[in-house]
């Protein structure tokens, strides 16, 4: 990691002003930071963060092993090429931002360890007014900002989701979540059950296993992955030819989103083979002797829910070699050694992980005020998931489910560089978005669609979230393919656009 933090600005009574405040320095904050300087030089701009440094979920995620699991050709950023593995752990990832802020010098726009506690919306003043806390002194600071960027992500990295079960108080080893790993766990000869089968248990359990007594995977229920080589073939056959990494990047980047757009497809019209395809995979790994149809086969459809890839099958070689076990089954409680499951089986451990999810936090868990009034976020219903109806000069960024996050990031920095000149085009100071005539009647619906898309931690938090309508412009219709043709042609003159 080679770029340095900025130092902390001397404390001021007086409110410091910015064209666009960023809420954010991970892998969005720093995106948004880079467009602004390159499409609209002469804003004067803020990035804040709560955190010690940049990087977000790379820089508060600590559990061994953590890595990406989407593929950093399209997780990187599209305009600094990824040179390194698909798979690329945090480390790796948190060095490719730090190059990001060095070589534009972006590190004097950013201020850590600022953690945002409200912003304030002013319709007279056509002024956001942005509360913060130092957290290294308690200060507190006032900041004001034309145009606010919200780029916090969205699940809350202080702590991550724990079930609550039976008995948890009667269990006499560690009990930790993975989200909030303790750097001084010591888990070496030790029994250790993860609770949990998506990503983040997938990336743990081979990284901890060969140091382990031995780690079980406890899941309710089978989830889906996809292996292979960590490695991008079409990549190295490209640079053996000497071509320009520039030029490398960009063709790979195409390659993988067309086999994405081919593989969701195929998981929407032939969900059966595609499982079929998936889980003979794991078959070939662990034999025919394991039980893969009560441990590997899950109940949904392909892409319902987020399909980790495995580089190599590390979790199903450790498997295979019998460092790791997969128990599938429901906690009865908890007990003093480990856990009595419903079907009457124990499990002993000296530490348990909970790799259990996430919770959403709403813009934040920032407290909105707009015109004297709070903020229910569920009350209001997004523009293309990025703008929502009663909130003036505002944009969130919520990336992708089934592609990589950073690909939307881009296209709505894109999208705020270019509002922000129409609005100085026209003498506007205030924009917001408002149901046109012919939307009055629209329904309006979840924010995303449960047949489509279900993961636990979306559904505990559908109510807090906003409405989508059933027209393209009011949802988040979390399909790139179409969305990065549509996103550079949306006219900011529609009457869905109201500028004061």
């Amino acid at each position: 990691m080679s770029a340095k933090p900025a130092l902390p600005e001397t404390a001021s009574r007086e409110p410091q002003h910015f064209d666009v405040l960023i809420a954010g320095a991970g892998i969005s904050g720093i995106g948004g930071a880079y467009h602004l300087t390159k499409q609209c030089p002469e804003k004067t701009f803020l990035v804040l963060d709560m955190q010690d440094s940049f990087g977000g979920t790379w820089w508060t995620h600590r559990y061994p092993g953590i890595r990406s699991d989407s593929d950093l050709h399209t997780f990187g950023y599209r305009f600094k090429p990824w040179t390194g593995p698909p798979i690329a752990t945090a480390a790796e990832i948190l060095a490719y931002m730090g190059e990001v802020i060095e070589e534009n010098d972006l590190a004097r726009h950013i201020r850590y360890k600022h953690k945002i506690v409200s912003a304030n919306w002013s319709s007279r003043d056509k002024l956001w007014t942005i509360e913060a806390t130092r957290t290294d002194t308690g200060e507190r600071l006032t900041f004001t900002a034309n145009f606010l960027w919200m780029c916090q992500g969205y699940y809350r990295h202080s702590q991550g989701y724990m079930p609550q079960w039976a008995g948890m108080e009667n269990f006499k080893g560690p009990l930790v979540h993975a989200e909030t790993w303790p750097q001084d766990l010591d888990y070496k000869g030790r029994k250790v059950i993860v609770i949990g089968s998506g990503a983040t248990a997938a990336t743990l359990i081979p990284a901890i296993a060969g140091d382990c007594a031995h780690v079980t995977m406890l899941q309710r229920s089978p989830t889906f992955f996809i292996t292979g080589r960590n490695v991008n073939d079409l990549a190295e056959t490209l640079r053996q030819l000497q071509i320009d990494e520039a030029w490398i990047h960009e063709i790979v980047r195409r390659k993988i989103l067309f086999d994405q757009a081919a593989f969701t497809h195929r998981c929407v019209d032939e969900p059966d083979v595609v499982a079929k395809e998936l889980i003979g995979v794991v078959r070939n790994y662990l034999g025919s002797d394991y039980d893969v149809e009560r441990h590997f086969t899950p109940k949904y459809r392909p892409w319902r829910q987020r399909i980790a890839f495995i580089p190599d099958g590390d979790l199903f070689k450790g498997i295979s070699a019998g460092k790791a076990s997969v128990v599938t089954d429901e906690i009865e409680r908890f007990t003093e050694t480990g856990l009595l499951l419903k079907s009457g089986k124990r499990l002993d451990a000296d530490i348990v992980v909970a790799a259990t999810g996430f919770n959403i936090n709403v813009l934040g868990d920032i407290e909105f005020v707009i015109d004297g009034k709070p903020l229910v976020f569920a009350d209001t219903v997004t523009y293309r998931g990025m703008m929502f109806t009663g909130m003036p000069n505002l944009v969130w960024v919520f990336g992708y489910f089934r592609a990589s996050w950073t690909l939307r990031a881009d296209m709505v920095a894109d999208f705020v560089c270019r509002l922000l000149k129409h609005m100085d085009g026209a003498g506007a100071r205030k924009v917001s978005v408002a149901l046109r005539p012919q939307d009055e009647d629209m329904p309006l619906l979840p924010w995303i669609d449960p047949e489509n898309f279900n993961p636990g931690y979306m559904m505990r938090a559908m109510h807090l979230l906003p409405r989508r309508g059933d027209k393209p412009e009011w949802q988040h219709n979390q399909d790139y393919w179409s969305e990065k043709d549509q996103f550079p042609a949306i006219d900011l003159r529609d009457a869905a656009f109201v500028y004061e």
